[in-house]
């Protein structure tokens, strides 16, 4: 049992993920902003690869990315920073971690020594959004079983009942629902459409837990997203609220503090 299993194990309602940009607002925050976030009660960290065509992501995460590719982030310096990220006499970080970016780095990185890298510095999971199913299947599933990383793959409130149900059953780890189209850092509004779409996600009795994505922002609506789901996503909120940081410690408690009190 990984990390991202052992944990849905334990605490399966109200699990909080918070997105987080590699090398924002620095080069050399990622650590920090990990510490800062696992001591503040986050539950699973998303650290996002800067990539210079984010298509899902939204004007605050790409400006991070911008500001991070600016700053020098590249995949090898990540990998570099988080060696030693599990060690208790090091950064000794145990909250699951996932990286999530788009498929064109991991490709010039090469998928298998990406996913060689993941195992060995204690990356549980990998998010990405342009992957498709088919390709991960034919191309690339057996480099992520052989390292036991989980690619945890998304659907949309377009996917069809049919190709949800395929996806779960290649998804490890959990199961990222999208909640709505369009990109990340619209305000969740939790109107019928949507409640349709997660009732519908909860009558498939899905394999994974479920993830909600996209647009939740504030205690009201991880709440909301909670009620349909094991837990949601916060990115685009979390980002502007260290953009500026003076003290990253102090925000980020702060801020983990007023979505889950």
């Amino acid at each position: 049992m990984n990390r991202i299993e052992r944990l849905f194990a334990q605490k399966p309602h109200n699990v909080l993920s918070i997105y987080c940009t590699a090398g924002f607002p620095h080069l050399d925050d990622t650590i920090s902003v990990l510490q800062a976030l696992e001591h503040s009660g986050a539950d699973i960290v998303e650290i996002g690869i800067p990539f210079s065509d984010p298509v899902a992501d939204g004007q605050t995460i790409q400006q991070s990315g911008g500001v991070a590719l600016h700053n020098g982030m590249t995949l090898d310096i990540l990998f570099q920073q988080l060696r030693g990220v599990r060690d208790s006499s090091h950064a000794n970080v145990q909250i699951p971690l996932v990286l999530m970016g788009y498929i064109n780095p991991i490709l010039q990185f090469g998928v298998r020594k990406f996913c060689q890298c993941c195992a060995e510095v204690g990356v549980d999971g990998v998010i990405v959004p342009d992957l498709p199913v088919e390709l991960y299947e034919r191309e690339y599933l057996s480099a992520f079983q052989e390292y036991g990383v989980c690619n945890i793959l998304l659907v949309t409130p377009q996917t069809s009942d049919e190709r949800i149900k395929r996806i779960d059953t290649v998804s490890k780890g959990f199961l990222y629902a999208v909640s709505s189209a369009g990109t990340t850092g619209n305000v969740l509004s939790m109107d019928a459409e949507r409640e349709a779409y997660f009732t519908r996600l909860a009558a498939l009795k899905l394999q994974n837990p479920v993830m909600i994505g996209f647009g939740i922002a504030d205690k009201t609506s991880f709440d909301d997203a909670c009620r349909f789901a094991n837990g949601a996503i916060i990115g685009s909120a979390f980002i502007k609220a260290i953009g500026k940081s003076q003290n990253l410690p102090s925000d980020i408690r702060h801020f983990i503090s007023s979505i889950k009190n």
